[in-house]
């Protein structure tokens, strides 16, 4: 899959929900590689921020991100308009906003979505890198109970599970198997508050925006008649007899587990904080912003440590290329064919595989008495799976051969030695042209980098 990014800019305004600001938001195409990005264009300089987990500095009513160089330099209430731009398969973002928060508009990201479906969404050159759960990841607050649990799956879905001790808001589950759902089923879900919380935000000078346009507002505590046509007056509320407790909005609820299906919404706006799109199930059992970006943040620690996931390999599955096929492209021969299959390729990425024998020639000088894989036929077979996908782009490839010009940054991180299967992964850098390629290759053992190397190979005509 293609990175993407909006086929044009579009705009969005309405009040912050805790500064009460009137507040203009402009999303932008972006360049490959971009990601999302906020640029608060009302201070001087238009500085910006990258929006990823490590740049969170507080989850209270929302997630708030800040640039490291300068804390001013923040936006709040991010995560309605992340969680539209991740479920429509953006990439690549960058988004003007001239105020400390996003605005409000109805607590939902409905706007944000039918804006992105309004100017459509373009593809671009470069590959989408995917975040691929190979095993089970889990984050859990202690003091709560809550967590959140991350296992494998060929695609994304979420299971949220919410509980709150409420006579009104009880037990309630939503889930999301499909993101191409998203706008119908989760996006126009709305925020929601308890009156009891709303005193201690407002003191805390927090949802000078908030009104009953912008939220669920739920009365689930009874309260002195006086108090609650108080608090009724200070958030420009109709007066409600303090016995009859529920929902105080006007409107209905959309669904009748809204609340889940938003903390749903919420979860997949922090989720978007990774930087890459995921591939895994998540189950979510009282979800809040705190230990969603506390996920978003283990992964992306993952991402920094090895910036790059081993292939998936599957040995049951039919190669792409067998070392039959492989044989027809590649001149080389025993001893020097070290290549077994080739099981992925497009026009600019290639996954190969070596299964190293103890039976391998090499073994019996390297070293005999503990055999070890020598790095520089590492490098020989990651070159010949590059010399693959270079010679998968003539006519005729059975005359043609690769010969390597250079070989750069090549890092050897562990051994390899009989029993292991490596799985070469190459990239071209940058498009073939007149007949030279260069690439990026890595080499794995299970989901360990074991060597690297950067190479540039030319086509060149048999004789």
């Amino acid at each position: 899959m293609k990175q993407r990014t909006l086929k044009q800019a579009f705009t969005v305004a309405g009040k912050g929900l805790h500064t009460g600001l009137q507040i203009e938001t402009t999303f932008q195409p972006a360049e490959v590689g971009t990601g999302y990005v906020f640029r608060r264009v009302d201070l001087d300089g238009s500085p910006t921020v990258e929006a990823v987990a490590e740049h969170v500095i507080e989850t209270q009513r929302g997630t708030v991100i800040a640039s490291r160089a300068n804390k001013d330099v923040r936006v709040s209430t991010i995560e309605h308009a992340m969680a539209a731009l991740y479920a429509a398969g953006i990439d690549n973002c960058l988004i003007d906003v001239n105020a400390p928060e996003l605005p409000i508009l109805d607590g939902s990201a409905i706007c944000f979505a039918e804006k992105i479906d309004e100017v459509g969404v373009v593809e671009q050159e470069a590959e989408k890198d995917f975040y691929v759960v190979k095993q089970r990841i889990k984050v859990v607050d202690e003091n709560t109970g809550s967590s959140l649990i991350v296992l494998p799956d060929d695609d994304f879905a979420i299971d949220t599970m919410i509980e709150f001790d409420s006579p009104v808001l009880g037990n309630q589950f939503a889930s999301l198997s499909n993101l191409a759902h998203f706008k119908q089923e989760i996006a126009a879900c709305r925020t929601f508050v308890f009156v009891r919380e709303v005193m201690p935000l407002l003191q805390m000078n927090l949802i000078k925006g908030g009104d009953l346009d912008n939220a669920i507002v739920i009365y689930d505590t009874a309260m002195p008649q006086e108090e609650l046509d108080k608090l009724a007056d200070v958030m420009h509320l109709p007066h409600k007899p303090a016995g009859e407790l529920g929902f105080l909005n006007n409107k209905p609820l959309k669904f009748r587990n809204e609340p889940a299906r938003h903390k749903l919404l919420d979860l997949l706006g922090d989720l978007a904080l990774i930087g890459r799109p995921l591939k895994g199930r998540i189950v979510a059992t009282r979800p809040g912003h705190s230990l969603n970006t506390q996920l978003s943040k283990k992964i992306r620690q993952e991402l920094r440590r090895q910036n790059v996931q081993a292939p998936t390999y599957d040995p049951s599955c039919e190669p792409l290329l067998d070392v039959n096929k492989i044989r027809k492209l590649l001149p080389h021969r025993f001893p020097m064919q070290m290549v077994d299959k080739i099981i992925e390729m497009s026009s600019d990425h290639i996954v190969g595989v070596k299964c190293v024998s103890v039976n391998e020639p090499f073994f019996q000088g390297h070293f005999p008495d503990e055999p070890v894989m020598p790095g520089v036929l590492q490098v020989e077979a990651m070159a010949q799976v590059g010399g693959i996908l270079v010679l998968s782009s003539v006519d005729e490839p059975e005359r043609y051969s690769t010969y390597f010009l250079k070989i750069d940054n090549v890092k050897f991180r562990q051994k390899v030695v009989p029993g292991d299967t490596i799985v070469f992964h190459l990239q071209l850098l940058t498009p073939i042209r007149r007949g030279t390629a260069v690439m990026k290759g890595y080499a794995f053992v299970g989901e360990k980098v074991v060597s690297e190397a950067e190479f540039m190979a030319q086509i060149v005509k048999n004789k």
